[in-house]
């Protein structure tokens, strides 16, 4: 079997988890321009609910994972409601720094609440490996897969049809217009943190069942930045295919340099790509270009 073949479609599966992780933070920028450092952390309590309810609760499948988008939602609206609200006209450094607060905040109670040993899923999905015939992917990467690009349509949808979520994108456009046209802003705010905790949930939740969670899972959330940059920050659109080139850029370092340079350049390869079409895009894939007139 071809090696490259099977590199790339590792990657793209891999790709399509990121993707749904960045979504949750480009919904949470494109609508409130706050730079969420803690969605790592969401990540990470998304896949310590689904335990929780799935093997401490036996719960079955689905109803978990309701509940788990349904704990996400309350967590991004306690998070903008409790703390984020009464940051609004503060300077950006200091929301950036209560984000990060906030990230270790939440390790922190998550090594509280389940300890610091490293958990595993029970296996949820059948176990045979899916066999493509040009290449063959893991079950739990395979179903991992299908659940994060089906997560990424429907909010793309609901981002792009629904009247929330035009609503939203109004308010991302232009708050004092979407204001006078009856737009709710503050709740629009509230809506974008539910719904970025609930991409970046599920995202912890497919991670979980791949490699099992512990509380730094949350830093798996550093690989999503080049993504969102790479996108462009407040894109979609860019955040989908930002998730595909990092997930592919980095499985194809690994399996051809790595032998030859180490593993460190797995997790080198995205930065040096980012890098690379910065120099060339400074927006990114499909950053808007901001303009400043003094």
């Amino acid at each position: 079997m071809d090696i490259f073949l099977q590199l790339m479609v590792s990657g793209v599966a891999v790709g399509g988890i990121y993707a749904l992780i960045a979504l949750g933070f480009v919904l949470i920028y494109k609508a409130t321009s706050i730079l969420n450092f803690a969605t790592g952390e969401f990540m990470m309590l998304g896949a310590y609910f689904c335990y929780t309810f799935l093997v401490l609760l036996g719960l079955p499948v689905i109803p978990t994972f309701l509940i788990v988008m349904l704990c996400a939602a309350l967590l991004g609206f306690l998070v903008e409601r409790l703390i984020l609200r009464h940051m609004l006209g503060q300077p950006t450094i200091s929301i950036v720094m209560a984000t990060i607060g906030l990230g270790s905040i939440l390790t922190g109670l998550a090594e509280i609440l389940w300890s610091s040993d490293f958990k595993s899923f029970p296996q949820i999905f059948p176990r045979a490996p899916i066999d493509l015939g040009f290449a063959i992917v893991r079950s739990n990467m395979f179903y991992g897969f299908l659940i994060s690009i089906t997560a990424v349509i429907v909010f793309s949808l609901i981002f792009k049809y629904a009247k929330v979520g035009i609503a939203m994108r109004a308010t991302a456009n232009d708050q004092m217009a979407a204001y006078s046209m009856g737009i709710n802003v503050r709740s629009m705010f509230t809506l974008a943190w539910a719904l970025g905790a609930i991409a970046a949930g599920l995202g912890g939740v497919v991670i979980g069942n791949i490699g099992g969670i512990q509380p730094n899972l949350g830093q798996i959330g550093l690989k999503i930045f080049p993504v969102v940059i790479l996108g462009g920050l407040d894109s979609i659109g860019g955040a989908i295919l930002g998730g595909f080139i990092i997930g592919v850029v980095e499985n194809l370092a690994g399996g051809y340099l790595g032998p030859y340079f180490g593993g460190g350049v797995k997790d080198l390869a995205p930065f040096v790509l980012l890098v690379m079409i910065l120099m060339v895009k400074p927006y990114g894939l499909f950053g808007k270009r901001e303009i400043e007139r003094l």
